[in-house]
């Protein structure tokens, strides 16, 4: 079979003369244009000599419609100084990364069984599974390599949240994309170029000592160790909530925060002070879990009877505790190892919020009689 070459010829077509100019095709055959003028052909001829000599038989093979398509993405192009052999090979470089990459609904699904088999408390993953869920909603769908740390950015200011929690969601996104990386989803970690949203640090504020007698006068029985221990030894909420009696030594005076339940995942001792032993004391017996069952809905029905229903601190046994325990025993390094934050937090949250005399009174409230809710303040 005769290759077909490049030629400029005269012809008829219903009864005209045109110039004819053939040009090989890829694969076969031949291309074939046609002009009125034989300057325009000969201009065309000469063109696509340079463009067989430089580029071989394939760019005479280029349509019409391709050749507009190239111009336009030129035109597009051309403003941010890249070409289209630029764009070309930044998008094959996309789709070999996202070749091996899953959605972002499959990853999350694997990130949550990996949790729960590694034991993950129940009140994280829940947290976890709500906060990702959220952003399944809007990525569900799509590769997980292929979002960008600025379309997060979008998201999470798009969420209309406060800066705490706008930055927890960041936490949990960060650690979906970690997971990803860790898989070969994803080549890096995007979140990392994530901005932190600014966070006001907010005055502390805490229950004043009438509050707390009036708290532990009005709480119902089975609840009484949940407020005394949040009022005395500080203990977060989640906490308490996941305490056993098993893991409070009344011989050795400590509780045992375990790092399975702990926030900072560390084990540490808080002491058990004279006052909240007192209060401890009728369920020295007790085995199984301090909280009782509807915990949540108890808290609110206590606070309702002492009043204190409106206007809850946020923390505020805790914030209470650190205040009090520093005023009275002025011992910030104890104080940050019993209550698992730094000594600088410590002074930096809890230094002179509490006069000296009203922290004297505050670890003199003791049940006036063993085992009722009656309050009263030592006297000794």
């Amino acid at each position: 079979m005769r290759s077909t070459r490049l030629a400029l010829t005269k012809t008829k077509v219903n009864g005209r003369r045109y110039f004819l100019v053939t040009t090989p095709k890829l694969g076969g055959g031949r291309n074939r244009r046609f002009f009125k003028e034989k300057a325009k052909a000969e201009t065309y001829l000469q063109f696509a000599k340079v463009q067989q000599e430089n580029y071989g038989t394939a760019a005479l093979s280029i349509s019409d419609a391709l050749r507009v398509e190239a111009i336009e993405c030129a035109d597009l192009l051309q403003p941010f100084g890249a070409t289209l052999r630029d764009a070309a090979r930044f998008y094959a470089a996309h789709l070999k990364a996202i070749t091996g990459s899953r959605k972002v609904s499959e990853v999350v699904a694997d990130l949550l069984a990996a949790r729960t088999a590694d034991g993950l408390s129940p009140r994280y993953l829940k947290d976890l599974r709500w906060r990702l869920g959220r952003f399944t909603l809007s990525f569900g769908e799509q590769m997980i390599a292929g979002i960008g740390a600025s379309r997060i950015d979008q998201w999470l200011r798009g969420l209309g949240v406060a800066a705490a929690t706008r930055n927890t969601f960041r936490r949990r996104l960060a650690a979906l994309f970690n997971f990803a990386k860790r898989r070969g989803y994803v080549k890096e970690n995007p979140v990392a170029d994530v901005e932190r949203a600014k966070e006001r640090e907010t005055e502390i504020e805490i229950l004043s000592v009438g509050q707390v007698a009036r708290l532990l006068e009005s709480a119902s029985s089975d609840m009484l160790p949940f407020w005394a221990i949040g009022a005395f030894a500080g203990l977060r909420h989640a906490e308490i909530e996941r305490l056993n009696w098993s893991e409070i030594d009344f011989d050795a005076d400590v509780i045992e925060v375990k790092a399975s339940k702990s926030k900072t995942a560390s084990r540490r001792l808080v002491t058990i002070q004279p006052n909240l032993r007192e209060w401890l004391a009728p369920y020295h017996a007790c085995v199984g879990r301090v909280c009782p069952v509807n915990l949540q809905r108890k808290i609110f029905d206590d606070r309702e009877r002492a009043g204190l229903r409106a206007g809850w601190p946020h923390n505020a046994l805790r914030h209470s505790l650190g205040s009090y325990h520093l005023a009275r025993f002025g011992d910030a390094a104890k104080l940050a190892l019993e209550m698992g934050n730094s000594p600088a937090t410590i002074f930096r949250h809890y230094r002179q919020l509490v006069k000296p005399k009203d922290a004297e009174r505050y670890w003199k409230i003791v049940p006036a009689v063993a085992g009722k809710k009656v309050v009263q303040f030592a006297t000794a």
